[in-house]
């Protein structure tokens, strides 16, 4: 398993990056989702630092939620919600979730595509497990499992 990053919902992209560029991080890339409204923001410290474009060896992401298109105020998040989730690299996703389903973990967003799964820590910390390298193939009972809480 490797760590990846941390996930933080920004209400200002810029003023975030303004501070973690004083910190001493540096944009590493950046992805918009214009179906789904959103941007992501990656930054690295020099020593994790691989290229423009390139994932960096530990990241901290920003999370960018487009306002509503119909005008309304944009999401405020409140009680540490900006916090989003941490992120490992597994090498089986299913062998991971098994051996968590096992251990009384909830799998709180199933591997349904082989790809992604979420999950929770005691306190409620939310964890982004992603398979390394390409997707496993769907496969039982992940491809049917429902969403379980909040993840």
């Amino acid at each position: 398993m490797r760590y990846l990053h941390t996930m933080l919902r920004v209400a200002d992209p810029e003023a975030a990056i303004r501070f973690f560029t004083l910190l001493g991080l540096k944009e590493t890339r950046r992805m918009e989702n214009q179906a789904a409204r959103y941007t992501l923001i990656y930054l690295a410290a020099d020593e994790d630092f691989r290229g423009d474009g390139e994932q960096g060896d530990a990241e901290v992401e920003l999370t960018y939620n487009w306002p509503p298109e119909d005008g309304s105020a944009a999401e405020t998040y409140t009680g540490g919600r900006n916090f989003g989730h941490l992120a490992y690299g597994v090498d089986d996703i299913y062998e991971t979730c098994a051996r968590l389903q096992a251990g009384g973990v909830t799998i709180n967003r199933p591997p349904r595509d082989g790809h992604m799964a979420f999950v929770r820590s005691p306190d409620g910390i939310s964890t982004e497990l992603l398979q390394k390298g390409e997707h496993k193939a769907p496969a039982e009972p992940w491809a049917s499992m429902s969403n379980t809480g909040e993840w």
